[in-house]
């Protein structure tokens, strides 16, 4: 870092509005989920109608990550991100309007095709801001946002539910997204072309490298490929689990300890802590055995099976009586979720050329959101004929150990390989 007199430090200010936009962000997608016990009750929400609005945002945001990357990079970093954040607010607050599942279908869509902005947004601002030392810091920093906005959308929910109805809930949080595009409109310039910045800052900001662009790797040269499918499997079966915790938690809680919208926040905050313990935690116990001599395949298989066996007493949740049982269980596997999250991400660079990483993980995001839209389906059925969560935490419990050994039949050893059209 810079050390000269008179350095500013501008581009903490913009990681710092990168961050509170990943909060608003989860902030805006959770708060459906803390409202479906009163949203059911009043509105005579089915089961699977509420498996339905999910399914709406979950098909509009993986079909929003293919293209808005392609927008943001066409209209440039600050009209991109804000034309994805004002269309995200609008869609957050048209939710007080709706009435039926059709109407919370069609806004919740909006909302996901608004949200898939973010991330491309967010990656493209830190490459424009930081040098390369810094972009893994400024991405950790702005990324732990995700699990701020899921801890703090429990304990604000219900204070306005109750004093002025769930309609407020979704108007409230929806305008922070509007004031947020107010504040990035007028702070945001690319750092050449930002007034308050100090030579010396600008100068460490571009003193990587000039960057040549790597060639775009053919999807069919990937798929040819046992390693992308394990990548792809590993997803497919485990991300739709982080979606039953993030839009069913709230109501397993209701359902089954009978907690009210304001009772149910401490536990919740307890939930959501222990996957950002655990998003640490999991690239840290792979790491640490590498350190100690392990090889990368038996340190990376090693965290995954720790992850996967760390999810398992999740089962217990829907069959014990004790709340607070309940809540550790499931907190431990939310965060072994997370720990098995980051391990996966880091098997594509571990075996993939750097020109191929970036398709990897976008065909194992793909694969990945095809699990939860049929996954969105499947609990709604679940819940509607059985009236139980039991089975669905049973499949979650499950999930990992069978994604686990997919991924190593397909991956046998993590060692780096060689693709067509991809330099080493």
């Amino acid at each position: 870092m810079p050390n000269q007199l008179g350095v500013t430090h501008r581009r903490w200010s913009i990681c710092a509005l990168l961050f509170f936009a990943a909060t608003i962000n989860y902030m805006d997608r959770q708060v459906i989920a803390l409202l479906k016990p009163t949203l059911q009750s009043q509105l005579g929400w089915s089961e699977i109608g509420y498996s339905n609005i999910v399914f709406a945002f979950y098909v509009a945001y993986a079909a929003g990550l293919f293209v808005m990357g392609r927008v943001v990079d066409r209209l440039g970093t600050r009209r991109g991100f804000s034309l994805s954040v004002f269309v995200w607010s609008i869609a957050a607050v048209a939710h007080a309007l709706a009435r039926s599942v059709l109407q919370f279908s069609m806004v919740r869509f909006v909302l996901g095709i608004g949200e898939s902005g973010n991330f491309p947004s967010s990656i493209k601002t830190v490459a424009e801001w930081f040098p390369k030392k810094e972009r893994a810091l400024a991405t950790g920093i702005f990324n732990s946002g995700t699990n701020i906005g899921a801890m703090v959308t429990p304990l604000i929910v219900p204070c306005i539910t109750y004093r002025f109805g769930w309609q407020m809930a979704f108007i409230g949080t929806g305008a922070l997204g509007l004031i947020w595009l107010l504040a990035w409109w007028i702070l945001y310039r690319r750092p050449e072309e930002y007034r308050s910045i100090s030579r010396e800052e600008l100068a460490y900001i571009r003193s990587d490298p000039p960057e040549v662009d790597p060639p775009k790797v053919p999807l069919r040269n990937l798929i040819d490929h046992r390693q992308t499918w394990a990548i792809a499997v590993g997803r497919l079966f485990t991300d739709p689990v982080w979606y039953v915790y993030l839009f069913w938690i709230p109501d397993f809680l209701s359902r089954r300890f009978g907690l009210s919208l304001a009772a149910m926040a401490v536990p919740l905050l307890v939930i959501y802590s222990g996957a950002t313990v655990g998003s640490i935690s999991g690239g840290w116990i792979s790491s640490l055995l590498l350190k100690n001599g392990l090889s990368l395949n038996r340190s990376r298989k090693t965290a995954l099976f720790v992850c996967a066996l760390a999810v398992t007493p999740v089962v217990l949740a829907s069959s014990t009586s004790h709340l607070w049982l309940a809540v550790v269980v499931v907190a431990i596997a939310a965060g072994a979720h997370q720990g098995w999250s980051a391990n996966m991400y880091t098997l594509a660079s571990d075996m993939f050329p750097r020109a191929a990483v970036g398709s990897v993980v976008g065909f194992s995001s793909m694969a990945g959101a095809i699990g939860a839209l049929f996954a969105a389906n499947a609990v709604g059925y679940i819940l509607q004929f059985t009236g139980s969560y039991v089975l669905v935490f049973v499949i979650a419990g499950a999930a990992y150990l069978f994604a686990f050994l997919l991924v190593q039949l397909l991956a046998p050893g993590i060692a780096p390989i060689s693709i067509a059209g991809a330099p080493a």
